[in-house]
């Protein structure tokens, strides 16, 4: 359905001075004190946060993909992702004012569904890019001003994770019946051999599904520490790290008659940061790659995967957004990702995690 001119122009209008306003942050420890007691009236407040920051953050989106440089604005991909980002604003903008508890819920089903609708954010911005690329960049070297977009990129998905958190913390604190220790998305006790063991398996299977076999992975590591985390963040960094490891190693030992090394996982339990190592012996990376592997413009898969049908699941490779995505998830809590090669015999991936009971930063 086309707008008409007069009333996409009061949305342009809308946006531009929504953009413009200053977002709040809430830090981690907020949210946990917070949401350790999901009473009507807390759940009210947050929505009423919501209502009001949400159309800042989405605005400022909004208004980015419009100016982007090279022409990307004008991708049929990117054109897609603004336009979801300007429905996501009009459908909070033009919400009433919560005020009680039937408000408040049915707020919460409307952001439960602008979540969903921002499900293909990032493997669609991918395609734009990807597009972009193909078009003008067929060498190997990017032009000057490229990291103009990647500089964009970054502050885009480091926003998008902040949008999603906000949102899936408040819908999350509506469960009936949390697991303990679980305070919406954050577990006050994730054990991170868990996630790790769950995030190996499930890059073990896709790597089984595209190569009819799988190099085994070991974990090591205190089988009780627990820290508080976010799950879903970890297994997504875990899941990436691993399922780049077993592609290596796979691809290395393929038609090799040598015994194939496993992938190992180590868990570190620090004063500041739990740190997780993932270590292969898939072959490493040349060190004139290794600037590269966190634009997002760099993939080692020959083949792309065809992102304008329907979504097939997760791929062994993709599109290089997985690293640099990886590592914005881990900066987004004060932690960090770390990729260390040695061509020739294998690659050392370290992901810093915060602990994040004890940070008051406010998040981005």
């Amino acid at each position: 359905m086309m707008a008409s001119e007069p009333v996409a122009r009061a949305v342009a209008e809308e946006v531009g001075r929504w953009g413009s306003m200053k977002q709040t942050g809430v830090s981690l420890r907020y949210m946990m004190e917070f949401g350790s007691v999901p009473t009507d009236r807390n759940l009210l407040l947050s929505a009423q946060f919501l209502h009001k920051e949400l159309p800042i953050r989405i605005a400022r989106r909004a208004l980015e993909l419009e100016s982007l440089p090279f022409g990307l604005s004008a991708k049929p991909a990117i054109l897609k992702v603004r336009d979801w980002y300007l429905d996501s604003f009009r459908d909070i903008r033009y919400f009433p004012e919560v005020r009680n508890r039937d408000d408040e819920l049915a707020f919460t089903q409307m952001i439960k569904m602008i979540k969903v609708r921002h499900n293909n954010v990032v493997p669609t911005m991918a395609l734009g890019v990807q597009q972009l690329k193909n078009e003008q960049f067929s060498s190997r070297k990017l032009p000057p001003g490229f990291d103009e977009i990647h500089g964009f990129l970054d502050r885009f998905y480091m926003s998008r994770i902040g949008i999603r958190m906000l949102i899936g913390q408040h819908v999350a604190l509506h469960d009936p019946e949390p697991e303990p220790g679980v305070i919406g998305l954050i577990n006050t006790k994730l054990s991170p051999i868990q996630v790790a063991q769950i995030a190996s398996e499930d890059a073990r299977s896709i790597c089984m599904r595209e190569y009819g076999s799988a190099p085994d992975i070991n974990i090591y590591g205190d089988q009780n520490l627990t820290f508080p985390y976010v799950t879903s963040h970890l297994h997504l960094m875990l899941f990436e790290l691993v399922k780049n490891s077993l592609r290596a190693v796979q691809e290395r030992y393929m038609n090799s008659d040598k015994d194939v090394p496993p992938v190992r996982i180590i868990v570190a339990d620090g004063t500041e940061d739990v740190t997780i190592k993932v270590s292969d012996e898939g072959g490493g990376i040349r060190r004139s790659g290794l600037p590269r592997i966190f634009t997002y413009l760099y993939s080692t898969a020959k083949n792309l995967p065809d992102m304008e049908g329907p979504s097939e699941g997760v791929t062994m490779a993709g599109y290089g957004f997985g690293l640099p995505v990886s590592r914005l998830y881990a900066r987004y809590f004060g932690g960090d990702l770390q990729i260390i090669s040695m061509e020739g015999y294998g690659t050392d991936a370290y992901l810093h995690l915060s602990r994040l009971g004890d940070s008051e930063e406010p998040l981005p």
